[in-house]
């Protein structure tokens, strides 16, 4: 099977990998046509990309990095938490309740932790086809995924302290539960009277969560200052360098790049070399350089089943990953000298250093 980009999508393509809700239900089933009004369909659920069925990809496998199991507890839980918030707004003072519910979100962010590790392979979130039914959720889940794989590339953090940014991770966003939906689901630029009051989401996240008993301070630390930056650029409190825990540093990246690389109504989905290209734009001035060289070695480079030209002219398909290098995978060779060969073979750009991705391309042409 092949990733491509939704966009690009033509006659007689049919699905690979079915597209779940975040329930883990089936809302579109592999070997599906993707004619005009599924695909219509697609975009409406928020979905970039999808595998297609490709006999000469068909043998390429993808790990999920999270069980059914455990990605169905993260949202029933988050749900739960969350929308408690929201049934609160009417009173003086709403109340998060995380004690009502600590044990569940502990043994999520555990299960997390063990699965994470349990992986040779880099975290790759792009290859997961689940539908968008509530962003906040959805994102929330992966700046925890992608924190946690941050986390594990550090040294001199614990495993309580691994513990405690999972929880941070996970809640970081309670706040915009207390943001009007018109403003926080607007599909077009936010006014300055707007932007002023969605960036209230850091602080209103930061009162809830420190009354909590049971939930450590630097979790309320996490919604406080995920937008903080080194230069002090960021918000609410304009914190620089030290100022700011390093618990909001990692969330921080973790958090620009989910939001870079998953669609959104006003913006396609970039991929993830692209998100990265992002962060290191804003490498020593807004982020910790030495914390995205280290996202940047916890994440793929280059999803399996993405299309790629290498600087020889080559292309091939992304079909495996290799441990600890995100952005020399192994590819399978389908094109030399602009033919189509009729055996494609593999190639380890670990192994095979003198070559490089050049480009890389989602669309269904020259197949």
């Amino acid at each position: 099977m092949r990733l491509v980009a939704v966009s690009s999508i033509q006659e007689n393509v049919f699905l690979a990998e079915n597209v779940l809700n975040s329930k883990g239900q089936i809302l579109l089933k592999a070997g599906a046509e993707l004619t005009p009004p599924i695909v219509k369909r697609l975009y409406s659920l928020g979905i970039s990309y999808v595998y297609i069925e490709d006999a000469r990809t068909d043998d390429i496998y993808i790990r999920p990095v999270l069980t059914e199991g455990t990605r169905r507890e993260a949202f029933c839980v988050m749900s739960e938490a969350f929308n408690q918030v929201k049934k609160d707004l009417s009173a003086d003072s709403p109340k998060f309740g995380f004690h009502k519910m600590e044990k569940r979100f502990v043994s999520v962010v555990r299960d997390i932790i063990r699965q994470i590790r349990s992986r040779k392979e880099a975290i790759d979130l792009l290859t997961h086809l689940y539908a968008h039914d509530d962003y906040i959720f959805t994102h929330s889940l992966n700046v925890t995924i992608y924190t946690l794989a941050l986390s594990m590339k550090l040294k001199n953090l614990t495993p309580k302290q691994t513990e405690e940014i999972g929880l941070g991770a996970m809640l970081h966003d309670v706040g915009k539960m207390l943001i009007p939906l018109a403003i926080l689901k607007k599909p077009s630029k936010l006014t300055s009277d707007e932007f002023t009051i969605m960036k209230s989401h850091t602080e209103l996240g930061f009162e809830l969560l420190r009354k909590e008993h049971g939930l450590p301070l630097t979790a309320a630390h996490c919604a406080l200052q995920h937008h903080e930056r080194l230069n002090g650029s960021g918000y609410p409190r304009g914190l620089k360098g030290n100022e700011i825990h390093i618990f909001g540093k990692m969330i921080g990246i973790a958090d620009v790049y989910d939001a870079v690389t998953s669609n959104r109504i006003y913006r396609k989905a970039m991929l993830p070399h692209e998100g990265m290209e992002i962060l290191y734009a804003g490498s020593g001035t807004e982020f910790e350089t030495e914390y995205i060289e280290k996202f940047r070695k916890a994440i793929v480079m280059y999803p399996t089943g993405l299309t790629v030209w290498l600087t020889d002219g080559r292309k091939g398909i992304v079909c495996e990953q290799n441990e600890h290098v995100s952005d020399r995978p192994v590819l399978l060779i389908l094109e030399e000298d602009g033919h189509n060969l009729k055996v494609p073979y593999k190639v380890n750009l670990a192994v095979e250093t003198t070559v490089f991705i050049k480009e890389t391309d989602t669309t269904l042409s020259g197949t």
